[in-house]
């Protein structure tokens, strides 16, 4: 079985500027993907994807094995990450000459999983039985319960309307963020995908703590503020 770890990470960021190499425990944030990849030992090769040479660079010094230069069409604020991953995959099956049968990305901003989440989701995939694996964490708030979406004229109302009614959180159907932390797919599905959800797709649970994704300024603070503890602790 032949696995490869792809990380796509763009140079531009609205939310965060220049996210990808802003240091995290003394580090670039990139980093710590490719050293969690790498130490999970599930990988034939690491390729990172990006469209500004100064990410590539710091892949390299960070352990990347395969370096690939995202297209501009792939790199704008409107561009889907899944013609990315495919592209990133391609490149390096082509300069490998390596046909992988495991896909696996990592998302540079959500830097709290561990090793055992990536072989965890990798597991669930190879089983079989689904399309894809994708990580969530449990959601905080129900669509079945107390959570809203607008109506026109700005009235409200539960997002998704149960069949009975729910008087207890707890007693709806199970729901998930998704974290942005791990995707799997065998190849059967990943070059012919052209969306992450599918029918058949399967989710890893993974707990809170390690399930924070960084989209804002407040995300970098309170992911930062995580990883230190958890370096304290070890």
């Amino acid at each position: 079985m032949k696995r490869i770890c792809s990380i796509c990470a763009r140079g531009g960021s609205k939310g965060v500027a220049g996210k990808n190499l802003r240091l995290l425990l003394g580090k670039p944030l990139l980093a710590h993907s490719i050293e969690q990849a790498r130490a999970s030992r599930l990988f034939d090769a690491i390729a990172v994807s990006s469209d500004a040479p100064e990410i590539l660079a710091a892949a390299r010094a960070a352990g990347a094995d395969v370096l690939v230069e995202r297209p501009p069409e792939m790199a704008s604020d409107t561009a889907p990450k899944l013609p990315a991953i495919q592209h990133c995959v391609r490149e390096a099956e082509r300069r490998l000459g390596v046909a992988f049968d495991t896909m696996v990305d990592l998302d540079a901003t959500a830097p709290l999983r561990v090793p055992a989440d990536i072989a965890g989701a990798v597991a669930l995939c190879e089983a079989g039985g689904c399309a894809n694996v994708i990580t969530g964490t449990p959601a905080h708030r129900s669509p079945y319960f107390n959570l809203v979406e607008e109506a026109p004229g700005g009235y409200v109302a539960l997002a998704k309307r149960p069949a009975r009614p729910v008087v207890r959180r707890q007693d709806a159907p199970r729901c998930f963020d998704c974290n942005a932390s791990i995707y799997v797919w065998p190849r059967a599905t990943f070059f012919a995908a052209d969306a992450v959800l599918l029918p058949t797709t399967k989710l890893f649970e993974m707990p809170p703590e390690r399930g924070h994704d960084i989209d804002s300024e407040l995300d970098f603070e309170i992911v930062s503020l995580l990883m230190t503890r958890l370096s304290a602790r070890s």
